[in-house]
């Protein structure tokens, strides 16, 4: 009898192919936003729905990819040095299209010499998508920012002027709870790969983590603290 695949599997192979299809969608869309005049709001709010939706479902494509071989112990480390005011520079470069549809100021707030250790492909995934996030709801600033803790630790925070996080979100993260909402229809798979590639990053005992919280008089704060 024929061993058949695990289903596991075969939905990874299938969320990788979609993945690489929405990858040629989104460069298709990014000529097309580039060469078009845009002559109103109503476009500009098209544009911006478009591109940034199509970012949140590949993001999302891309977690669980990455979750899958997390689970499957295919997902090592790879340690590298990072110059962190350059990581987040290109960071914000690789979104410059959807904040200038926006027409949003992203400003990156990091010493030059600053330097640090840790996986840069999986914490760019992370860092890109709560840019994505905030500039859905940022009203016309986001603040990209890094710096060393008393500890040594490395905080790089994600700061937008939106209406802030739901209370519901911020104690699911607090309960580790971070199950599917059936009424708003929210997985919580950013959150959640956040939570587990920042985990993944330790120093002795000490692992990385993830805390949401929101500003006053209205905003939101991403941060994201590695040993």
């Amino acid at each position: 009898m024929r061993e058949e695949a695990p289903l596991s599997l075969l939905l990874a192979s299938s969320v990788h192919d979609i993945k690489n299809s929405l990858a040629m969608l989104l460069n298709t869309l990014d000529s097309v936003i580039e060469t078009t005049e845009i002559k109103s709001d109503s476009q500009r709010q098209q544009f911006s729905t478009l591109r940034g939706e199509a970012a949140r479902i590949n993001n999302s494509l891309i977690y669980l990819l990455g979750l899958y071989r997390l689970q499957e112990h295919q997902l090592p480390l790879q340690i590298q040095e990072v110059y962190v005011a350059d990581f987040l520079e290109e960071q914000i470069a690789a979104n410059d299209l959807l904040f200038s549809i926006r027409q949003l100021n992203v400003r990156c707030d990091c010493a030059e010499d600053l330097a640090a250790y840790f996986d840069s492909t999986l914490i760019s995934g992370v860092i890109g998508n709560v840019l994505v996030n905030a500039a859905r709801y940022a009203q016309t600033d986001i603040i990209l920012s890094a710096q060393r803790t008393e500890d040594g630790s490395l905080l790089i925070e994600v700061r937008d002027d939106g209406p802030g996080f739901p209370e519901k979100m911020l104690q699911s993260l607090h309960n580790h709870d971070r199950g599917i909402d059936f009424h708003s229809g929210s997985t919580n798979l950013g959150l959640y790969f956040a939570a587990e590639v920042a985990h993944l990053h330790r120093r002795g005992e000490h692992h990385g983590s993830i805390v949401l919280g929101n500003l006053q008089p209205r905003g939101s704060c991403f941060r994201l603290l590695l040993p």
